[in-house]
Order: C-alpha cells, then structure tokens, then sequence
C-alpha cells in the first residue's frame, strides 16, 4: 500500500507532466523568430491575413496567411517591382537599403482587400485593391506625397480615412476612387500622441494603426521615451476625427507596434513586435482584455511566453524553405519564400536553362557585393539555423565570385572566387566596415558545398561558415561574422545566393540546391 507521502510525490508528477504537456501544445513567443515587422492583420471570416515590410526587397509587401494566427505561409505580395529607378535596379552606384515601401496597412471592405503602402524611395503612396488577396489581380493606385506610417480606414458610412504622421499625427479623408486626399480635409489629429509615454521621447510616436470596436475608434501606436524601451501608446475617441484621450498600454520586453485582432470564439490580442538583434524584428501575440472601454494589453502588465493559442509546427515551409530548384509545369518559377535584393535582371537568371539549377548569370561587372543584382535572398530564422548550398562552378569566368550570403550592411560571404586560372573557396567579412578576405583554399572540383549557420540565442548573433567536397564533412573557413542589425539596411540577416563578375561579363553558376535548417 502507498504511503500518502508517495501518493502526494506521485499526484505531483503527474500534474507537472501533464503541465509541461499543456505548454507543448500552446504556442509561443515569439510567434515567428524571424524578420516579420511593421505587421498590420486582419480576420475575414475564420482565416487571418498579414501584411508586412521588406522594404528594398522584390517582389515587395508581402501578404501571409493563418487559420490560427501562428502557423502563418506566403500566400503573395502586392508588387513584382516597385518602380523602374536608378535606386531600386542597383544602378550607378545607387541602391534604396532601408528604405523602398515601408509600414503597410491591410484592410478588408465589403469585399474588397486594400493594402497601403507608402516609400521613401518614390515618394509616393500606394494602394493595391483586389477581389481575391490569394490569387488576384491586385489594382494599384498611387500619389504623392509618402505618408509615412499610415494607416487606412474605411468607415461605416463609407467614407475613406487616412491617418499617419510622428508625434504630431494628422488625418484626412481620401477620394472616393483612391487617388488622393479630399483637398480642405487635412487637419491635426493629436498634437502630441507620445504624451502618455512621458515628456522626454527618444522616438515620437508613429506607426499609426486604427480600429472600431464597440462603436469607439482605437488608434494604437508606438514611442520609445529616452532611456526606457518600446512602448505601445493607445488613443480613443467616440467619432473619428476625434477628440482623442490617451493611454499609457504597454511597457514589456521592447514589444510594441501594431494592433487589434480578435478570434471567431471571442478572444482578443495584440499583434506587435520586438527588435531582436541580428535576426529582425520579430512577432508577438500578446492576450487582450478589455476594461471600461479600454484593451488591457498583456497578463499584469507583462508579455506572456505562451499565449492560449495553437503550437507552432514550424516556419519551414511556411516562412522559409527549402528549394531543390526543380520545377513542375505550371509551378512558379521561385516559390514565395524568396525575394530578390532589389529588382532582379529577369534576363540573368532562370530555373529552366538547365533543369534542375537555379542559373545566375553575369551582365555587367562589379566590385561591391551590396551593390550586385540578382542576389536571391530569403530570412533566417531563430534560435538557430542553418543554409547550404551546391554550385557547378564549371561555368564561372576569370574574376567571378559566387557563393553564399548573410547579406546585411556587414556581412559575410563564403563562395568560390576564380581568379588567374585559379579557384578558391573564400570566406568574406565586412564585419569591420572594410571588405575582407579572411581565408582561402584552392579548389580544383566541379561541385563545391557551401554552409552558413546562425546563433541567434540570447542575442549572442554569431554566424560561422564551412566549404565541403561531397556534402557530407564540413570544413570551417575563415573566422564567426559577429552579426550587426544596423540601420542602414534596416533588416535582419538574409541568406543569398550571388554571383558576380569582376572582369568580364557572361560567366555563369549552377546552384543545385539550397537547404535551410533549424
């Protein structure tokens, strides 16, 4: 017969079993460990669509999906080019890092999708409307000037606002077609939106994002006070041109940014986000209630580890993925995961040259790896994970360089360089601020592996590089890239496939495969 002391151990057992089994079966957060800001969502019906920003990247703004709001896929973007510039085509000596299309805002009217968008690099403001998110058309409409950080909000009674702003926040009504602000609508909307985040603001408040709940309006937005830490701010009023009262929300972990969004069961949470060192800026889910008519963001004022939704089953494929670049008939030519850095010279690159291979050819030569065309990127992904890669190098010219990226402003490259006569596998870092070639090795084969692993934990942002004759045994090259996320590129890591020529043009490189792990 059991003691009551062994029964007691036993009941104990069993209930932190069944504990750390509830855990296993909740999500948690981050909801994405990857470069996912500037989310705006909505829900139509039972499904949730996301959009977000990738500023320079190409195609641009793209749009995610979920049935639960944490299993998210790619499902579109809203653009294949932004604009045929100077800036934009990594002409010249231009690019457009940090900035291309930003802070987009998705909505959903009487059938109809709108997302906004608006970018520094043309000045404009967009809006893209169509019928079916998944599948299209989309109906693009721009003007000028930028709005920067709006958002978009089509009213009860048809008519159509826009908000946006820093610190300052303005309103105006647009046109019944889109093509503009009403002109005497324009006003000032709140005088000062950080005031409920103190008097001494290092970032004014910005990312405006609007919603009616219940009758009222709820603008959510964030500031960061000096010497503190992202903070989300949230305005309410009973009409929507105000009059505003402010509200200090939350203060937790830098998670701030964003909005509202609500299950078909009841439940409330906030959408937001949090920089994370060298990976991006990373998505949460954070539980929402509601008190005398203002959302109470977070459990006793903290962000939770889990919130009570379904558990991840991972951001491969959905969010990153493997690619064997074989392709099927009528099967895209590269899935959604990957984005080009900047606009792609379509005529460079093919997948049906050589079946099987991703082909990246050379047209014009260059010297600066930040400034190369047909980089083709996709995120990294949190804690940890890993790229590789298989090229023929059989079709490389002298003065070629291609290979594998971490592409941000210091970045790495482990690749194969043909210089002389001669091949090597190089490892690359600009780490220091200046481009330097740390090791090399001579290489006399047809096929070359290539491998970048990344630790994101704890913020420890090291990535390490590795060559391989047969796939099979890693050989480390060079020395740990100390990852950065600096402002110029405003992004997180990204792996890329590259190839470049330095002396004359026409060389060419067969990328067999590219694995992602976590």
């Amino acid at each position: 017969m059991l003691k009551r002391s062994s029964i007691l151990f036993l009941l104990l057992a069993v209930l932190s079993c069944n504990t750390v089994f509830a855990q296993g079966n909740l999500a948690q957060n981050p909801i994405i460990h990857a470069d996912v800001p500037d989310m705006s969502m909505i829900r139509v019906g039972d499904t949730y669509y996301m959009s977000s920003t990738t500023m320079h990247m190409s195609p641009g703004v793209p749009i995610m999906k979920s049935k639960d709001l944490v299993n998210w896929e790619t499902v579109r973007y809203c653009y294949d080019m932004l604009a045929d510039m100077d800036e934009l085509n990594l002409n010249n000596g231009k690019s457009t890092y940090s900035r291309g299309s930003w802070a987009s805002c998705i909505r959903y009217h009487k059938g109809t999708y709108y997302v906004s968008t608006f970018a520094q690099t043309t000045g404009k403001t967009y809006i893209f409307s169509t019928k079916d998110i998944e599948k299209g058309p989309w109906k693009t409409i721009s003007f000028k000037p930028a709005y920067h950080d709006h958002t978009i909000f089509f009213d009860d009674n048809d008519r159509i606002y826009m908000i946006w702003g820093a610190g300052k926040l303005m309103i105006a009504e647009l046109k019944e077609d889109l093509s503009g602000v009403k002109e005497g609508t324009e006003k000032v909307l709140i005088e000062n939106a950080s005031a409920p985040a103190g008097s001494n603001i290092m970032l004014q408040s910005e990312g405006s994002q609007l919603f009616k709940v219940n009758g009222k309006y709820y603008l959510f937005n964030i500031a960061w006070p000096r010497g503190g830490m992202r903070t989300v701010v949230v305005h309410r009023a009973d009409k929507i041109t105000g009059t505003y009262e402010g509200k200090f929300a939350l203060q937790d972990k830098g998670v701030a940014q964003g909005g509202l969004i609500d299950t078909p069961d009841g439940r409330w949470f906030a959408y937001l986000f949090r920089d994370n060192g060298a990976v991006g800026r990373i998505p949460y889910l954070v539980p929402v209630k509601w008190e005398d008519d203002w959302p109470v963001i977070g459990i006793d004022g903290k962000v939770p580890d889990t919130p009570d939704l379904p558990a991840s089953k991972g951001l491969i494929p959905g969010i990153v993925n493997s690619d064997e670049f074989n392709r099927k008939k009528g099967e895209r030519a590269l899935p959604l995961v990957w984005q080009w850095n900047h606009n792609p010279a379509n005529e460079l690159w093919s997948v049906t040259q050589r079946k099987g291979f991703l082909r990246l050819t050379t047209g014009r030569v260059d010297n600066d790896f930040l400034l190369t065309r047909n980089t083709l990127t996709q995120r990294t992904i949190g804690p940890e994970c890993s790229g590789s890669t298989c090229i023929d190098i059989s079709g490389m010219k002298d003065g070629d360089f291609a290979g594998l990226a971490l592409l941000q402003k210091k970045y790495g490259l482990v690749g194969v360089k043909y210089e002389n006569g001669n091949k090597y596998v190089v490892m690359v870092s600009s780490e220091s601020g200046s481009v330097v070639e740390l090791e090399r090795v001579p290489v006399n084969q047809k096929m070359i592996y290539l491998k970048a692993a990344c630790d994101f934990r704890d913020l420890a942002d090291l990535a390490k590089f590795y060559y391989s004759h047969d796939g099979k045994t890693w050989t480390p090259i060079g020395s740990k890239l100390k990852m950065e996320y600096t402002l110029p590129h405003f992004m997180g890591y990204r792996f890329g496939l590259f190839n470049y020529a330095t002396k004359e043009t026409g060389g060419f490189a067969d990328f067999d495969w590219f694995r992602i792990n976590n």
